[in-house]
């Protein structure tokens, strides 16, 4: 089941599914777009136990800016003891997460159902 938890914006949404918090972002995220989403990441990453989901699949350009955004987001998902699930098909966006060893911190799922449905990994972020 969908909910919407808050209203979208130019370059994020964020909605609840299969008991995940999703973060759905879109367009170029650089500077200007991390300062609009940055509020609504510290948002959802504020909770105890939270199971968020990163889904990249609407971004076009991602930048230093986006790579700073998922980090933060990771290091507050680890500190209230939290899941963390990344989304990424796109070729120079994985090869940003790739070179920058951040997909080994936060390997990418292909597709949002996969990040959803499966089992907690051993070595995803809690």
């Amino acid at each position: 089941m969908q909910q919407e938890t808050a209203p979208p914006t130019r370059h994020v949404r964020v909605r609840q599914d299969r008991g995940h918090t999703v973060l759905e972002l879109r367009g170029d995220i650089d500077i200007a777009a991390a300062v609009e989403i940055a509020p609504y990441l510290d948002r959802v990453t504020a909770h105890r136990d939270v199971r968020l989901v990163i889904d990249l699949g609407g971004v076009d350009f991602f930048d230093c800016s986006g790579l700073r955004l998922l980090y933060r987001a990771r290091s507050r998902v680890l500190d209230q003891n939290g899941r963390l699930r990344l989304v990424c098909t796109h070729p120079l966006t994985l090869r940003v997460l790739r070179i920058t060893g951040l997909a080994k911190l936060l390997p990418p799922y292909p597709t949002l159902d996969a990040a959803l449905e499966r089992p907690e990994a051993a070595s995803e972020p809690r």
